[in-house]
Protein backbone atom coordinates (compact mmCIF):
# COMPACT_ATOMS: atom_id res chain seq x y z
CA UNK A 1 0.00 0.00 0.00
CA UNK A 2 3.08 2.46 0.55
CA UNK A 3 4.86 1.54 -2.51
CA UNK A 4 1.15 2.42 -4.35
CA UNK A 5 0.89 5.51 -2.56
CA UNK A 6 4.37 6.66 -3.13
CA UNK A 7 4.40 5.70 -6.87
CA UNK A 8 0.97 8.18 -7.25
CA UNK A 9 2.63 10.63 -4.98
CA UNK A 10 6.03 10.76 -7.92
CA UNK A 11 3.42 10.64 -10.90
CA UNK A 12 1.93 13.57 -9.37
CA UNK A 13 5.24 15.51 -8.63
CA UNK A 14 6.24 14.79 -12.48
CA UNK A 15 2.87 15.52 -13.72
CA UNK A 16 2.92 18.61 -11.85
CA UNK A 17 6.82 19.42 -13.43
CA UNK A 18 5.68 18.62 -16.48
CA UNK A 19 3.17 21.18 -17.13
CA UNK A 20 5.33 24.10 -16.03
CA UNK A 21 6.91 26.05 -18.99
CA UNK A 22 10.18 26.92 -19.94
CA UNK A 23 9.48 30.19 -19.17
CA UNK A 24 8.04 28.97 -15.57
CA UNK A 25 11.39 26.68 -15.10
CA UNK A 26 13.82 29.16 -15.97
CA UNK A 27 12.30 32.10 -13.69
CA UNK A 28 11.25 29.67 -10.47
CA UNK A 29 14.12 30.85 -8.57
CA UNK A 30 12.61 34.74 -8.94
CA UNK A 31 11.09 35.28 -5.12
CA UNK A 32 7.30 35.61 -4.62
CA UNK A 33 7.44 34.75 -8.54
CA UNK A 34 4.05 33.91 -9.95
CA UNK A 35 2.42 33.82 -13.50
CA UNK A 36 -1.01 35.45 -12.94
CA UNK A 37 -1.67 35.81 -16.71
CA UNK A 38 -0.77 35.22 -20.71
CA UNK A 39 2.78 37.59 -21.51
CA UNK A 40 2.97 38.35 -17.52
CA UNK A 41 5.34 37.41 -14.36
CA UNK A 42 4.58 38.95 -11.19
CA UNK A 43 7.69 38.73 -8.37
CA UNK A 44 9.40 40.05 -5.49
CA UNK A 45 13.25 41.65 -5.76
CA UNK A 46 15.03 41.37 -8.97
CA UNK A 47 18.68 40.91 -8.18
CA UNK A 48 21.80 41.90 -10.87
CA UNK A 49 22.11 38.09 -11.36
CA UNK A 50 18.63 37.36 -12.18
CA UNK A 51 18.84 39.83 -15.31
CA UNK A 52 20.53 36.97 -17.45
CA UNK A 53 17.83 34.27 -16.59
CA UNK A 54 15.30 37.00 -17.50
CA UNK A 55 16.70 37.12 -20.59
CA UNK A 56 17.32 33.52 -21.02
CA UNK A 57 13.69 33.13 -20.73
CA UNK A 58 12.18 35.68 -22.65
CA UNK A 59 11.10 38.76 -20.73
CA UNK A 60 10.86 41.71 -22.80
CA UNK A 61 9.90 44.63 -20.60
CA UNK A 62 10.18 44.87 -16.77
CA UNK A 63 8.01 47.32 -14.94
CA UNK A 64 9.27 47.65 -11.18
CA UNK A 65 7.62 49.42 -8.04
CA UNK A 66 10.41 50.17 -6.24
CA UNK A 67 11.92 53.11 -6.17
CA UNK A 68 16.07 53.65 -6.57
CA UNK A 69 16.58 54.25 -3.19
CA UNK A 70 15.17 50.41 -2.02
CA UNK A 71 17.92 49.62 -4.15
CA UNK A 72 20.96 51.52 -3.75
CA UNK A 73 23.85 49.10 -4.86
CA UNK A 74 21.64 47.89 -7.93
CA UNK A 75 20.95 49.94 -11.18
CA UNK A 76 18.49 47.84 -12.86
CA UNK A 77 17.36 50.33 -15.01
CA UNK A 78 20.54 49.96 -16.50
CA UNK A 79 21.32 46.57 -15.69
CA UNK A 80 18.04 44.99 -18.12
CA UNK A 81 18.58 48.30 -21.01
CA UNK A 82 22.45 46.43 -21.36
CA UNK A 83 20.39 43.26 -21.51
CA UNK A 84 18.16 44.76 -24.51
CA UNK A 85 14.97 44.50 -22.10
CA UNK A 86 13.00 47.17 -21.47
CA UNK A 87 12.70 48.96 -18.35
CA UNK A 88 10.06 51.25 -16.77
CA UNK A 89 10.24 52.10 -13.50
CA UNK A 90 6.55 53.14 -11.18
CA UNK A 91 8.00 54.02 -7.40
CA UNK A 92 5.16 53.20 -5.32
CA UNK A 93 6.52 53.60 -1.50
CA UNK A 94 3.44 52.65 -0.43
CA UNK A 95 -0.73 53.38 -0.19
CA UNK A 96 0.32 56.96 -0.24
CA UNK A 97 1.66 56.46 -3.93
CA UNK A 98 -1.25 54.55 -4.97
CA UNK A 99 -3.33 56.67 -6.79
CA UNK A 100 -5.76 56.94 -9.40
CA UNK A 101 -2.69 58.73 -11.44
CA UNK A 102 -0.43 56.38 -10.45
CA UNK A 103 -2.82 53.31 -11.46
CA UNK A 104 -4.06 54.66 -14.71
CA UNK A 105 -0.41 54.96 -15.68
CA UNK A 106 0.23 51.15 -14.38
CA UNK A 107 -2.60 50.33 -16.86
CA UNK A 108 -1.06 52.21 -19.69
CA UNK A 109 2.38 50.56 -19.28
CA UNK A 110 0.54 47.08 -19.06
CA UNK A 111 -1.20 48.27 -21.94
CA UNK A 112 2.13 49.19 -23.55
CA UNK A 113 3.50 46.05 -22.92
CA UNK A 114 1.34 44.05 -25.50
CA UNK A 115 2.05 40.59 -25.55
CA UNK A 116 5.58 41.22 -24.71
CA UNK A 117 6.57 38.74 -21.54
CA UNK A 118 6.27 41.49 -19.30
CA UNK A 119 7.86 41.16 -15.76
CA UNK A 120 5.96 43.29 -12.72
CA UNK A 121 7.80 43.32 -9.43
CA UNK A 122 8.36 45.23 -6.35
CA UNK A 123 10.08 43.90 -3.28
CA UNK A 124 7.85 40.97 -2.33
CA UNK A 125 5.07 41.18 -5.21
CA UNK A 126 2.64 42.89 -2.38
CA UNK A 127 2.50 46.40 -4.30
CA UNK A 128 2.22 44.68 -7.33
CA UNK A 129 -1.08 42.89 -6.25
CA UNK A 130 -2.25 46.07 -4.45
CA UNK A 131 -1.58 48.12 -8.02
CA UNK A 132 -3.65 45.13 -10.05
CA UNK A 133 -6.24 45.12 -7.68
CA UNK A 134 -6.89 49.25 -7.57
CA UNK A 135 -6.38 48.52 -11.72
CA UNK A 136 -9.10 46.08 -11.51
CA UNK A 137 -11.65 47.92 -9.58
CA UNK A 138 -10.63 51.61 -10.79
CA UNK A 139 -9.85 50.98 -14.23
CA UNK A 140 -12.24 47.79 -15.09
CA UNK A 141 -15.03 48.30 -12.69
CA UNK A 142 -14.44 44.63 -11.01
CA UNK A 143 -16.07 44.74 -8.03
CA UNK A 144 -14.15 45.02 -4.84
CA UNK A 145 -14.11 41.14 -4.20
CA UNK A 146 -12.82 39.87 -7.57
CA UNK A 147 -10.33 42.64 -7.94
CA UNK A 148 -8.99 41.57 -4.30
CA UNK A 149 -8.81 38.06 -5.92
CA UNK A 150 -6.81 39.28 -9.15
CA UNK A 151 -5.01 40.59 -6.76
CA UNK A 152 -4.13 37.84 -4.88
CA UNK A 153 -3.33 35.93 -7.63
CA UNK A 154 -0.30 38.34 -8.22
CA UNK A 155 1.15 38.86 -4.68
CA UNK A 156 -1.37 40.90 -2.71
CA UNK A 157 -0.99 39.90 1.21
CA UNK A 158 -0.58 42.12 4.03
CA UNK A 159 -1.58 45.31 2.02
CA UNK A 160 -5.48 44.18 1.25
CA UNK A 161 -6.70 46.09 3.96
CA UNK A 162 -5.52 49.26 3.39
CA UNK A 163 -6.24 48.34 -0.90
CA UNK A 164 -10.27 48.09 -0.06
CA UNK A 165 -9.74 51.61 1.92
CA UNK A 166 -8.36 52.85 -0.98
CA UNK A 167 -10.41 51.80 -3.63
CA UNK A 168 -13.90 53.06 -1.86
CA UNK A 169 -12.35 56.10 -1.49
CA UNK A 170 -11.13 56.36 -5.22
CA UNK A 171 -14.60 54.94 -6.11
CA UNK A 172 -16.12 57.82 -3.79
CA UNK A 173 -14.23 60.80 -5.61
CA UNK A 174 -14.72 59.70 -9.17
CA UNK A 175 -17.18 56.75 -10.24
CA UNK A 176 -16.31 54.48 -12.34
CA UNK A 177 -17.04 55.43 -16.41
CA UNK A 178 -18.63 52.99 -18.17
CA UNK A 179 -15.87 52.96 -21.12
CA UNK A 180 -13.23 52.14 -18.40
CA UNK A 181 -15.50 48.56 -17.16
CA UNK A 182 -14.62 46.64 -20.42
CA UNK A 183 -10.86 46.93 -20.10
CA UNK A 184 -9.37 43.76 -20.88
CA UNK A 185 -6.81 42.26 -18.11
CA UNK A 186 -3.43 41.95 -18.68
Amino acid sequence: MIRIALFLMAICTLASASAATPTQTALANLSNVSFPAPHRVASGAVHADDVAELKKAGVQEVIDLRADEETPHFDEAQAMRNAGIGFHQLPIRGMHDMSRDNVIKFDQLLADAGDKLTLVHCASSNRVGAMIALRAAIIQGKPVDDALAEGRHWGLRSLQPAVVQRINALKQEHPIRSDTQTRPSP
